[in-house]
C-alpha cells in the first residue's frame, strides 16, 4: 500500500523526506503519466507520495534587481501572468504543453524531470539558473548545469526537494525561441533552440545559446558564445560556418520514434542560422 503525505508547511515536508522515502508531487503532469497502468486504473506509485502543494513557502515569485526566485510550486500559468517576470523567460514556458497542463506543471517539476527534451532547461541552461535543494540538515544552491548529470539524472537526493529556481535577469535586447514538434502546440520537442542577446549600437556585447533534444543535457558553449560577442551584425555571416563547425561535434541527437539524428541536428543548426540571420542580425 502506498501512503500519501500532504503537509501544510515546508519543516514539516522535510522531516517526511527525511524520514522515508518518498515519490514528490507538486502538478503530477510527468509523475502521473509515468507511472500509469491502463484507462480507469490508478496510477502504480513505487514509493510513498509526499504532496507538497499546501506549502504556502513555495508559492511564490521574487524579483530584486539582478535576479528572480521561482518557487518550487508556482505553475507555469501563474509564472506567464505574473506582470514583471521578463518575456525572454516566459518564451518557452507559453510553448509548454497545453494551458490545462501549464496550469498544473511547474518550472521545478520540468527541472526535477531532466528529459533531453524539456522545454524549459535550454532557457535555464542560457540564463545560468541555480537551482537550491533544502534538507533536514540544510540547503544548498547548484547551478543547473551541474544539477542535471545525464537525462533523467539530477544530483537531488533522497532527503532533498527543490525549493526555488533562481535565474539572473538582464537587459536583453534579443530574444528567441523555436520548438519543432510532431504539431504545433502540445508536443514533446524533437529539438529546441533558446538564445538572448545584448547588443548596443550594432555590436553584440553579449549572448546566450542552448539547445534541448540533441543531447542527454541541454547544450550550452561558451566558447561559441566568445566568437559572436563584440562582432558587428554586418559582419555576423562570416561567423556561422565556425559555428556550424563546432557545434556539429557538440550535438549528440539520437534516432527515437519522434525523429531521427540526422533530422535533430540539421534543424538545430538551420535554427541556429536563423536567429543569426533574423535576431542578432536585424
Amino acid at each position: 500500500m502506498v501512503n500519501v503525505f500532504v503537509p501544510d508547511t515546508l519543516a514539516d515536508a522535510l522531516r517526511i523526506r527525511g524520514q522515508h522515502d518518498t515519490l514528490v508531487i507538486n502538478g503530477g503532469t510527468d509523475v502521473m503519466v509515468k507511472y500509469r497502468r491502463w484507462n480507469g486504473m490508478p496510477p502504480d506509485f513505487p514509493l510513498d507520495v509526499l504532496h507538497i502543494g499546501n506549502l504556502a513557502e513555495l508559492k511564490r515569485i521574487e524579483i530584486a534587481k539582478d535576479k528572480i526566485m521561482i518557487g518550487a510550486t508556482v505553475t507555469l500559468s501563474e509564472l506567464m501572468e505574473h506582470p514583471f517576470v521578463p518575456d525572454y523567460i516566459n518564451l518557452p514556458i507559453r510553448e509548454m504543453a497545453s494551458p490545462a497542463i501549464r496550469n498544473m506543471g511547474t518550472l521545478a517539476g520540468n527541472l526535477c524531470n531532466a528529459s533531453s527534451s524539456g522545454d524549459s532547461l535550454p532557457m535555464l541552461y542560457a540564463l545560468d539558473a541555480e537551482v537550491t535543494l533544502a534538507s533536514v540538515h540544510g540547503t544548498r544552491k547548484l547551478p543547473i548545469r551541474q544539477f542535471i548529470t545525464f537525462a533523467k539524472q539530477t544530483l537531488l537526493q533522497p532527503d532533498e526537494l527543490v525549493t526555488e529556481i533562481m535565474i539572473p535577469i538582464a537587459d536583453y535586447t534579443v530574444a528567441y525561441y523555436r520548438k519543432i514538434g510532431g504539431r504545433k502546440v502540445n508536443a514533446i520537442s524533437k529539438a529546441s533552440f533558446y538564445a538572448v542577446a545584448i547588443k548596443k549600437d550594432g555590436v553584440v556585447e553579449d549572448v546566450r545559446i542552448a539547445f534541448g533534444s540533441v543531447a542527454p543535457t541541454a547544450v550550452r558553449d561558451r566558447v561559441c558564445e566568445e566568437i559572436l560577442i563584440g562582432t558587428a551584425e554586418t559582419e555576423l555571416d562570416a561567423k556561422i560556418e565556425t559555428l556550424r563547425t563546432r557545434y556539429v561535434e557538440l550535438l549528440s541527437p539520437l534516432d527515437d520514434t519522434r525523429s531521427t539524428a540526422d533530422y535533430r541536428r540539421h534543424v538545430s543548426l538551420q535554427l541556429l542560422e536563423d536567429f543569426i540571420g533574423k535576431g542578432l542580425a536585424k
